[in-house]
């Protein structure tokens, strides 16, 4: 990614992180910003809220929903079971993420020329390269891949002609006093909240001939006349105590102190990430990204800017999520605002799975350990959430929250929704779909699985037709005539029941697989058999609730009863020919009614028309994901241009789905592959089973696959339109066993490579 221009704002600059640490490289002249990220730093005002018991009018919620009263059964249960702000018109407790401040790099005003910056994704280095006063001048950025350090590497082409002045600094904050301090060859910047949470930055600088002079009035350090300069940066953030500015140093003592060693430590870690993928879809024009874009918005192909935003996505989340850390939230780890929109906080009802929907498929399930810290570290009081909301076993998670484990409802009128532990539990499933781990399965999947079962066997509730019926329920935040708004609580909303399917039936697999709870499988199996069945609407559609209402807003953002379709795989043209058709209407209804109109929704679509296997629809919406809502450095955006990391890596989802798919045990190579990609290749794709995929395709055909089994088991392949391959294993020649739904299977040893040609 490179421009011949600077960041005309903030979401137009250049992302860099590592999980713990992030930063916006602006590439401003002649004051470059770079605006500094931690993700432990949040506002702790509410750290240890709680909700007291409230389910007692839970009975009477029941009677009226089961009278068909919908609406005055849904007022009761927002004002009784709902949280303080929202509708209510008081602030939620959701805790919002916060900015740490600047590292600002003043430069003498001067004529410049060659301006160029840039983003090399393989390697994460952030580069303003320029011309001024007859000398070619270059700043380097990381975010160490393994060290918890920012580094900014600064050079000139002419010995001595490197001056400078380097600060530190935040955004005017009532809430947050701050205090600077000089050193040496040391800037600081001491922050502190009411609430006793406290963040330090601490920046420290080498050089390379010349000489540092401290500025203790501004709290500024000014290098003069030096060949180079190293700035070595770290962030401490403590809620409990402890020193935040030793934090800070001790990482930055604990790093290299040259920039040669910081480089290739950093590139060799980050790019054993990112080149587990590579997609080639042929070569793009040399233009800087913005133009690029602007030619793309203009009707003109550009099929390698596709690819460079599929790679964007995986750059961001191998960026954004590290072992032992956070996980991503609305902004991913890069917010510049005290006061974010929607505290930049993590939604449990699309936006933070969608941030993970590529970790398996892109061999990135190993960065996807913070997510699953995320739902261990609820697990405590969200047991206590369950009984004191609806007097039930297992765990509740809230449709909205931050960091601090605590599972409250906080937005009336959209927090009366029980289904986003299920939600989460199907990314427990996935990693252990890919990946095979027995012991993550028993350690840490199945107990959450149990919790989350648990929950369900003692909130479904009989309705007078005899069916277990999740009640209130909610279609997430979408509303029907005649319901509450802004979202209309019913009886047993589709995604619910998509929801209660998924995490019941991968229970019951998971305790299969482990052996264990066989009464438990026989009582799941027992509710599944009496929840309603999945129905179609008066249109053909889908429909989104157990009732036939009428929608509200046809064109809605949230696709939310299309969860059994993507990312779940309950509805398929093999198993449910019927569902699947009415699916396709839904979403062609809300397509035709302006619907898509976020980022993070129009992703959706594209994995959504990958799963029914219509490339070009889904090339269609790729397309208008990124002409539509992304910055001139392809950061998504939610109206009004609003920065949300969450269509990046949904997007990426989309490209890996329309290349490859491997649900219900069932691989397909090129399901949903576009006219418009007639050449290419991938390298890299993980599938369920354990097996990675490189393709390469021409003609919009494929010419040769490789699958490598990394667990053993049968490998199935799906018939497509092509004639079926040759297969063979070294130098032998396999004869899979061909299956009457025209399916092939080959049976593999762990490390077995296939390769597959087509003629």
């Amino acid at each position: 990614m490179w421009y011949d221009h600077p960041a005309r704002e903030w979401k137009e600059g250049l992302p860099i992180g590592n999980g713990h640490l992030a930063a916006m490289v602006l590439g401003q002249m002649p004051v470059e910003r770079l605006a500094l990220n931690h993700e432990w730093l949040w506002r702790a005002k509410h750290r240890l809220r709680d909700t007291p018991p409230k389910y007692q009018a839970l009975a009477k919620i029941r009677k009226l929903f089961f009278q068909g009263k919908v609406y005055e059964a849904a007022s009761l249960a927002n004002k009784e079971l709902g949280g303080l702000g929202g509708i209510s018109g008081k602030p939620n407790r959701v805790d919002s993420y916060q900015p740490a401040g600047d590292l600002r790099i003043e430069t003498p005003a001067a004529r410049i020329t060659a301006y160029r910056r840039s983003l090399n994704l393989a390697s994460a280095v952030a580069r303003v390269t320029y011309v001024a006063r007859n000398a070619h001048y270059a700043r380097e950025c990381i975010a160490h891949a393994t060290h918890p350090v920012i580094a900014i590497h600064l050079t000139t082409s002419r010995a001595g002609t490197l001056t400078f002045t380097a600060s530190l600094a935040r955004c005017d904050d009532p809430d947050c006093t701050l205090t600077p301090q000089t050193g040496t060859n040391t800037i600081e910047l001491l922050g502190a909240f009411p609430e006793g949470s406290r963040f330090a930055i601490s920046a420290r600088i080498h050089t390379h001939g010349g000489r540092i002079k401290p500025d203790r009035r501004a709290a500024a350090l000014r290098v003069e006349k030096a060949n180079e300069a190293l700035i070595v940066l770290a962030i401490g953030v403590a809620h409990d105590g402890e020193d935040p500015l030793a934090q800070a140093r001790r990482q930055i003592d604990a790093a290299p102190a040259d920039w040669k060693t910081l480089l290739r430590s950093h590139t060799l870690a980050f790019r054993a990430w990112y080149n587990r993928v590579a997609l080639n879809l042929g070569q793009g024009p040399a233009k800087p990204t913005d133009q690029r874009l602007a030619d793309l918005r203009a009707g003109h192909a550009d099929n390698d800017l596709m690819a460079l935003y599929f790679n964007f996505g995986r750059y961001l989340l191998i960026s954004g999520s590290r072992p032992g850390g956070l996980p991503l939230n609305l902004q991913g780890k890069w917010n510049e605002n005290i006061k974010p929109p929607w505290e930049c906080d993590l939604h449990h009802d699309i936006n933070l799975q969608m941030n993970y929907w590529p970790a398996e498929v892109c061999q990135l399930g190993d960065l996807g350990g913070p997510l699953f810290d995320h739902i261990e570290r609820f697990v405590p009081h969200a047991r206590v959430m369950a009984r004191n909301l609806y007097h039930c076993r297992g765990v509740f998670f809230p449709i909205q929250t931050d960091p601090w484990g605590r599972a409250t409802p906080e937005s009336r009128g959209w927090d009366v929704w029980t289904g986003a532990a299920a939600w989460l539990a199907q990314h427990l499933w996935w990693r252990y779909e890919f990946g095979g781990d027995r012991a993550f399965l028993r350690n840490r999947a199945y107990p959450f699985f149990r919790d989350v079962a648990a929950f369900y066997e003692s909130y479904l509730a009989r309705d007078p037709q005899g069916r277990l019926v999740p009640v209130p329920s909610q279609s997430p935040e979408n509303y029907f005539q005649g319901g509450t708004r802004p979202v209309s609580l019913c009886i047993a909303a589709t995604m619910d029941l998509e929801l209660i399917y998924d995490v019941l039936t991968h229970a019951i697999q998971a305790s299969r697989i482990l052996g264990m709870d066989a009464p438990k499988r026989k009582a799941w199996q027992k509710i599944l058999r009496a929840l309603p069945a999945l129905q179609v609407g008066r249109h053909g559609q889908l429909q989104e609730w157990l009732e036939d209402y009428e929608e509200s807003e046809p064109g809605h953002r949230h696709i939310s009863h299309l969860f059994a379709l993507f990312p779940g795989d309950q509805i398929t043209p093999e198993i449910a020919p019927e569902l699947y058709q009415a699916a396709r209407v839904s979403l062609l209804r809300r397509l035709a009614c302006d619907g898509g109109h976020t980022g993070w929704s129009r992703a959706w679509t594209v994995c959504c028309m990958a799963r029914f296997r219509d490339g070009e629809l889904a090339y269609q919406h790729l397309r208008h994901l990124i002409t539509d809502f992304a910055t001139e450095t392809l950061l998504d955006l939610h109206p009004p241009r609003i920065f949300q990391i969450d269509g990046n890596l949904g997007g990426a989802a989309g490209v890996a789905e329309m290349l490859l798919q491997s649900h219900q045990g069932i691989l397909r190579l090129l399901p949903s592959l576009p006219r418009h990609w007639p050449e290419g290749s991938v390298k890299g794709l993980c599938a369920r089973g354990g097996f990675v995929v490189d393709i390469t395709w021409k003609n919009s055909r494929p010419r040769s696959a490789q699958m490598v089994s990394r667990q053993g088991g049968v490998c199935r392949i799906a018939p497509a339109k092509w004639a079926l391959p040759r297969i063979t294993r070294g130098a032998t020649r396999l004869t899979p066993r061909h299956r009457p739904d025209g399916q092939i299977e080959i049976a593999t040893r762990p490390g077995d490579v296939l390769d597959l040609a087509w003629t």
